[in-house]
């Protein structure tokens, strides 16, 4: 059996930008003195007239990028998840979201993964941070595919953008000819019927596993990857907790306010189901290796399958 091929969604961020400014002269790429880390050093090579780096003052740069916005171009503001959303929240909310502007924040190193960066930069609040602004696109993709496409998308779409990029290298499952992206549509990765996994990001492969870990005990899993947070596609989730009558969310983002908080609002409305969160669960992350904490955090395929069935 041939190994999967893996790579770090913030690589596909950075290559992505590159094919999208040759065809977009509007296109403008700022970072804050990460473009080595945010791989927006790519964009940088290719176009170093339409790059700024703004240095180390992101609030600052989210101000910049929404007066580029006001001129015609198309900002991409770049950083580190916990800097990009947590440090220029309010400019990210008053700067870009009030005059919904059309700035795209590309925020890299999310998460646990982030690994021995440790707590302080292992964003686990982002999503929760993102999805409470009016009008904000919440994207958080799978693997490089989806994060690849994800950028183009977020291009074609007219109003702000934020999109959650991780460090660690992860599984290619998107790799068919068949596969769409479109904001706001989730995608079904496997049918089943007896529950359904929506999980978001870096744990959708091992979401994947999971189920088969449970086929394999009789358990027949519906697998669907969101990818898009907000707008979120309450019809596929409706429709998929009316068939399996269970559902279970996993995220590498806190259970409060993420994908878990999203879907369960959609399901309290339309149609009440009982529902598991996995994902960091009110605790901060810790420094080691990201593959170790990962484990620890019981967000691989193991975790995953543990916890699904100790709920059952």
């Amino acid at each position: 059996m041939s190994e999967v091929k893996k790579i770090a969604t913030r690589e596909s961020y950075g290559a992505a930008l590159v094919e999208l400014g040759k065809n977009h002269p509007d296109v403008v790429v700022l970072d804050a003195d990460l473009a080595a880390a945010t791989k927006t050093g790519m964009f940088k090579k290719a176009y170093p007239e339409r790059f700024i780096d703004c240095g180390i003052a992101e609030s600052n740069m989210i101000g910049v990028a929404a007066g580029l916005a006001t001129t015609g171009k198309v900002p991409f503001a770049s950083s580190f998840a916990m800097f990009a959303a947590g440090r220029a929240f309010e400019q990210v909310r008053n700067s870009v979201g009030y005059p919904h502007l059309n700035v795209k924040i590309g925020a890299t190193h999310a998460g646990i993964s982030v690994g021995e960066d440790g707590a302080t930069h292992q964003c686990n609040e982002d999503i929760a941070l993102m999805r409470t602004i009016p009008g904000m696109v919440v994207i958080n993709p799978s693997d490089d595919v989806e994060a690849k496409a994800a950028v183009a998308a977020a291009y074609e779409h007219e109003g702000p953008v934020y999109m959650r990029f991780g460090r660690l290298a992860v599984p290619v499952i998107n790799d068919n000819a068949d596969y769409k992206f479109e904001i706001g549509k989730g995608v079904v990765l496997r049918e089943g019927t007896d529950l359904a996994i929506i999980a978001t990001g870096l744990p959708v492969s091992g979401a994947l596993e999971a189920a088969e870990k449970l086929a394999a005990e009789g358990v027949s899993a519906k697998v669907i990857n969101i990818h898009t947070i907000k707008p979120i596609d309450a019809e596929l989730i409706v429709a998929a907790a009316k068939e399996c009558g269970k559902v279970v969310t996993v995220e590498e983002h806190s259970v409060i306010g993420g994908l878990g908080s999203a879907v369960c609002d959609v399901l309290a409305e339309e149609a009440p189901t009982k529902v598991k969160k996995i994902g960091v669960y009110d605790t901060f992350g810790e420094s080691g290796p990201a593959v170790e904490l990962i484990h620890k955090y019981q967000l691989d395929a193991e975790g995953i399958y543990t916890q699904i069935k100790k709920w059952l």
